[in-house]
C-alpha cells in the first residue's frame, strides 16, 4: 500500500479541522510514549549504574566487610567469641586456603577530621597495603602511590581523591605538602583521579564516594592505632580471584572459613558483587514490569479516544463520505482516508510524547539526582507503539465508513 502525499495532506487537513479535539485526544497517546521513554530512560540510568558500580567494586572479586552489629545478644556473643573482628590473620588464612586468588587485601575505612592547606575537612581515611591501587584500578591525577618500600618502613605518606584535594587544596599543587590525621602529620605524595562511585547503595549494600577518600598504609593505621570507633582490626578484606567463573565456590569457602575462625560469630558480611548485580537487574525487571503496564494502560486510552473521535468524525461526515463515493472513490479508498488520520493523529501524539518523556527524564536527574539515560530503541519502541495504536484503533472506524451505503449518505442532513 503507497501512501501518497495528497492522501497524507488531506488526512491533516481533516484532524485541523477539529484542532482543539485531535488535541486532547491526542493527548492519552501523549502520556503514554512519555511514560515509556520516562521508564525505560530510568531502566536503562538505574542498569547502567549498576554496571558502573559492580565495575568499581570489581566483578572479580569477594568482599568480606566487618559487620554492624546491633542486636546487645549478638554483640555480647561477638564481644566473648570474636573480640578482634576482622583482622590481619583473617586475611592470611584465606591468602594461604584461597589458591586462585590474584590477591587478597586488607584494609581499614575511617573518617576523621583532616587539617591541610589551611583548610579542616571530614573525609575518608582508608588504610591499605600498596596492591590496593592496582585491585581497583586507579589512575593518579598527581604524583606516585605509596610503594612496598613505604609500607615497610611504615613512612607517613598519603594520596588523596579528587574530592578531598579539592577541599583541602582547591587552587595548589598539594604534592609534597603536610596534612594531619589525629595529629600525625602526613605527606601529600600524590593524587587519585576522579572517580565515578557518588555513595549511594545497590541492593542494600552501601557505597561511599571514593572522591572523598585519603589513601593512607594499613602498616601505619595499625601501629598508630587510627581507629575512629570499630574494635576490628580490618574494615574489609578483598579478595580477587582469577575468574568470575570461582566466585561462587569461594564465597562458601570464605563463610565456612570465617566462621570457624570466628567460632560461629556471625560478625562479617560475604559480599559477591557480581550476585548483586543479578539481584539488582531481577529488581529493575520488576520495576519494568509495572511501569510497562501503566504506560500500556495510558495507551489503550488513548487509543480508545482515537477510536471515539474517529467514529464521531465519521457520522460528522457522512455526507462527505458520500460525494466521494458518488464521484468516484473505492471502499478502499475512504477506509484509507480515516486509517491515515488515526495514524497521523497517534503519531503526533508520539512525537510530542517522546520529547516530554525526555524532559521528565531530564527532570528526574536534575531533581532527584537519579541517572537516568534515553536510548534510541526506546524512543524507536514508542514512535512504533504509537503508530501501532494509530493502526489499530483507526481500524474499526476506517472500515465502518468505508461500508457506508453511497446513496444513504448522500441523502444524510
Amino acid at each position: 500500500m503507497i501512501v501518497t502525499r495528497e492522501q497524507i495532506q488531506s488526512a491533516w487537513e481533516g484532524l485541523m479541522s477539529h484542532r482543539l479535539r485531535s488535541g486532547l485526544t491526542a493527548l492519552g497517546v501523549i502520556f503514554g510514549v512519555a511514560a515509556v521513554v520516562g521508564m525505560a530512560s530510568i531502566g536503562e540510568g538505574a542498569r547502567r549504574e549498576a554496571l558502573k558500580q559492580i565495575e568499581l567494586m570489581g566483578a572479580s572479586n569477594i568482599i568480606i566487610d566487618q559487620a554492624k552489629i546491633s542486636d546487645s545478644d549478638l554483640l555480647k556473643e561477638s564481644q566473648e567469641k570474636s573480640p578482634d573482628g576482622l583482622r590481619l590473620k583473617d586475611a592470611d588464612a584465606l591468602r594461604e586456603i584461597i589458591t586462585d586468588a590474584v590477591r587478597v587485601t586488607p584494609m581499614r575505612m575511617d573518617e576523621f577530621d583532616i587539617t591541610g592547606g589551611g583548610k579542616e575537612a571530614r573525609l575518608n581515611v582508608v588504610s591499605a597495603p600498596p596492591d590496593y591501587f592496582d585491585l581497583f584500578n586507579m589512575k593518579l591525577l598527581l604524583g606516585r602511590t605509596f610503594d612496598d618500600a613505604d609500607y615497610s618502613a611504615q613512612r607517613r605518606v598519603c594520596l588523596l581523591g579528587w574530592s578531598a584535594r579539592r577541599e583541602l587544596f582547591p587552587l595548589d599543587n598539594p604534592v609534597g605538602r603536610e596534612i594531619k590525621i589525629k595529629n600525625i602529620v602526613f605527606t601529600v605524595i600524590g593524587v587519585v583521579e576522579r572517580r565515578a562511585s557518588g555513595g549511594g547503595e545497590i541492593e542494600g549494600v552501601a557505597l561511599r564516594d571514593e572522591n572523598r577518600d585519603l589513601y593512607i598504609p594499613l602498616s601505619i593505621a595499625l601501629t598508630q592505632s587510627m581507629a575512629a570507633s570499630s574494635y576490628s582490626e580490618l574494615s574489609r578484606i578483598v579478595v580477587e580471584l582469577k575468574s568470575p567463573d570461582l566466585l561462587s565456590v569461594y564465597a562458601s569457602v570464605i563463610s565456612r572459613t570465617l566462621n570457624r575462625r570466628h567460632r560461629g560469630v556471625q560478625d562479617y558480611n560475604v559480599i559477591v558483587p557480581e550476585q548483586l548485580l543479578r539481584q539488582h537487574q531481577a529488581t529493575q525487571r520488576i520495576f519494568n514490569v509495572v511501569m510497562g503496564t501503566i504506560a500500556s494502560i495510558s495507551l489503550l486510552v488513548g487509543g480508545i479516544g482515537i477510536m471515539n473521535i474517529m467514529l464521531a468524525s465519521v457520522l460528522e461526515r457522512t455526507r462527505e463520505i458520500g460525494i466521494r463515493r458518488a464521484i468516484g472513490a473505492t471502499q478502499s479508498d475512504i477506509a484509507r482516508q480515516f486509517l491515515y488520520e488515526a495514524i497521523l493523529l497517534s503519531l503526533m501524539g508520539g512525537v510530542v510524547g517522546v520529547a516530554v518523556g525526555v524532559g521528565f527524564a531530564r527532570g528526574i536527574s536534575v531533581f532527584a539526582g537519579w541517572e537516568t539515560a534515553v536510548s534510541v530503541w526506546a524512543v524507536l519502541l514508542a514512535v512504533g507503539v504509537a503508530a501501532g495504536v494509530g493502526v489499530i484503533f483507526g481500524w474499526l472506524p476506517a472500515r465502518r465508513a468505508a461500508k457506508l451505503d453511497p446513496i444513504a449518505a448522500l441523502r444524510y442532513e
